[in-house]
């Protein structure tokens, strides 16, 4: 009674999916099927795997396939700002440590989650362009004993997030 739960991101497979799907639907045998190709691999099957480059003897074991669906901008501002742990309290309790009282505006908020959605770097992305955002305020707010507040605004992130390297990437 042991369970495995085997997971990555496969990236490149939806070109894999696509092409199965593509010479399935040419012909006779051609169906009046609505195929959702924003989110392909809701279509894949063990051979995709097999093709992307997974041993026979690995697929083979795993009795169960699925996929997870693309997080949308309400579920990363939930991630971004709901858990006890949450990437806003980690910063605002490492300010609280120097003395300074941070805070986020909605709309910053709303710029950090959009900025993820636009590179496509979901969650994981979260922590990258908050960090982006802040660091330059976690090097020199510490030496200046007079500030004791800091409001993260719209037009704070994205002079902040603009200059960084981060947005330099190109966008995937």
């Amino acid at each position: 009674n042991i369970l495995f739960v085997a997971g990555g991101a496969f990236d490149g497979i939806e070109q894999i999916i696509g092409r199965r799907i593509n010479q399935n639907m040419i012909g006779f045998s051609a169906k009046d099927e609505k195929l959702d190709s924003d989110n392909l691999l809701q279509y894949v099957t063990p051979s995709d795997i097999k093709d992307f480059g997974l041993i026979p003897e690995l697929i083979g074991r795993m009795p169960v396939l699925t996929y997870l669906n693309p997080l949308d901008e309400a579920a990363l501002r939930r991630i971004l700002t709901e858990p006890k742990n949450s990437l806003i309290r980690q910063y605002v309790h490492l300010f609280e440590l120097d003395g300074v009282d941070l805070k986020f505006e909605g709309d910053a908020l709303d710029f950090i989650v959009d900025k993820a959605m636009e590179y496509k770097l979901g969650a994981r992305g979260l922590r990258s362009i908050c960090e982006a955002i802040l660091n330059d305020a976690m090097f020199e707010l510490p030496s200046q004993k007079e500030t004791k507040e800091l409001r993260i605004t719209e037009e704070y992130a994205r002079s902040k997030f603009d200059h960084s390297k981060l947005a330099q990437l190109k966008i995937a």
